[in-house]
C-alpha cells in the first residue's frame, strides 16, 4: 500500500475502531506506509539494544507450590523484577493452546461482526465484552500496533456478553487462572504476616477480573510502533505462563514489589496474541500500604484505583 489509499485528511480513528475495522484492518489493505496516527514519539519507541537479558528472567517450577523455597522465589522475582514466569502450573497446553487459536478466529472476523462488540468510551471494570483497536483514550494521541477486547468476569451472567467465538475457551480458561492467581497473591502477601486472602480482604485484593485478549497484527516497520506500553515482553517457554506485578500491588506492598514498565514488540512478518488475565481493587477503592507493615508508609498520599494490582498473562505467537 501506498499512502495514496487514504485520503490525507482520511478519519484512520473512525476507520480503525468506530467502524471496527481495527488495526488488522489496516494490514487487511496491503499497508506499506504506517499512518502518522500510528508512529509512535521516540521517546516511546522500543530499544531492543537496551532490552535485559532475557536468561536472567526467572522462571519458577510450581510443581511444588507449598515448597519454602518456592515462595521465596516467587518473592525475590517480585521485588528484583516485578515480573516472572511460571511453569507446571496446573493449566494444561490444551487450555492455553485453545485460548490462543480462537483468538486468532475472532480477529480474523469481518469488521461488521467485531463492531457489535465496540464501545464509544472505556468504563472500567464494565461487564460487558467491549472490542476497541489499541488504547484510545483521551490522554492517547498515539494508536498502538493492536486490537482488543476484554471479557469481564465479575458478574455471574458477564459471559452472556461474550463473542460466542471465544466464550466457552475464556471460560475454561478463568476456572483455571482465578484460583492459581489467588495462590499467587497470597505467597506474594506472606512477607507482611497477611495468610490469606480472606472475606474481608478479596473486594480489595481480588475486587474485579478481566481476561484481555490482544492480537498484533504484522507491521511493515515495527521500529516506529509498539504493540502495547504495558505488558511484560518475553520470549515465553511453551506452556509458561508470565506474571507481572502492577501499580497497586506496588502500593499495599509498599514498594517491596516492584511495577515496571513494559512495552510489546511488533513483528513484520506474523501476528502476535496474548491474553492478560487483570485482578484488580473493587471499583473506587482507596489504597495504600497495608496496616501490618512497619517500614513506615513510602506513599504518602493514598491513591484511588486505576490499574491492576496483578496479572497473569498467557503468550503465543
Amino acid at each position: 500500500m501506498t499512502s495514496s489509499k487514504f485520503e490525507p485528511n482520511y478519519d484512520i480513528l473512525d476507520f480503525v475502531i468506530k467502524k471496527a475495522n481495527g488495526i488488522k484492518g489496516l494490514v487487511d489493505r496491503s499497508l506499506e506506509i504506517i499512518p502518522n496516527q500510528c508512529i509512535q514519539p521516540k521517546e516511546h519507541r522500543l530499544d531492543k539494544s537496551q532490552i535485559d537479558n532475557q536468561e536472567s528472567i526467572p522462571t519458577i517450577d510450581l510443581s511444588n507450590f507449598d515448597d519454602l523455597n518456592v515462595e521465596k522465589s516467587i518473592q525475590e522475582a517480585a521485588s528484583k523484577w516485578g515480573f516472572f514466569q511460571i511453569i507446571n502450573h496446573g493449566i494444561s497446553i490444551e487450555v492455553l493452546e485453545d485460548l490462543k487459536d480462537v483468538a486468532h478466529k475472532y480477529f480474523e472476523l469481518p469488521a461488521k461482526e467485531k463492531v457489535t462488540y465496540f464501545k464509544e468510551s472505556y468504563s472500567a471494570g464494565e461487564s460487558v465484552l467491549m472490542f476497541w483497536s489499541a488504547i484510545c483514550e483521551k490522554n492517547e494521541k498515539v494508536l498502538e500496533w493492536r486490537d482488543s477486547i476484554k471479557h469481564g468476569c465479575n458478574q455471574q451472567n458477564d459471559s452472556n456478553h461474550w463473542p460466542p467465538q471465544t466464550r466457552n475457551q475464556v471460560l475454561e480458561y478463568q476456572m483455571w487462572a482465578k484460583p492459581l492467581a489467588k495462590k499467587l497473591l497470597e505467597v506474594l502477601l506472606k512477607g507482611l504476616n497477611v495468610n490469606e486472602i480472606n472475606e474481608s480482604l478479596e473486594p480489595l485484593i481480588m475486587g474485579t477480573m478481566d481476561i484481555n485478549t490482544n492480537y498484533y497484527p504484522p507491521c511493515p516497520n515495527p521500529s516506529i510502533t509498539i504493540g502495547d506500553r504495558r505488558h511484560c515482553d518475553i520470549n515465553p517457554i511453551k506452556g509458561a505462563l508470565a506474571v507481572n506485578i502492577g501499580d497497586s500491588l506496588q502500593i499495599m506492598i509498599n514498594d517491596r514489589y516492584k511495577s515496571i514498565e513494559y512495552y510489546v514488540a511488533v513483528d513484520s512478518s506474523r501476528a502476535r496474541i496474548s491474553v492478560p488475565l487483570f485482578v484488580n481493587p473493587i471499583l473506587d477503592s482507596v489504597i495504600g500500604p497495608f496496616p501490618q507493615d512497619d517500614m513506615g508508609d513510602l506513599y504518602v498520599q493514598r491513591l484511588n484505583v486505576i490499574t491492576g494490582s496483578t496479572k497473569i498473562q498467557s503468550k503465543a505467537p
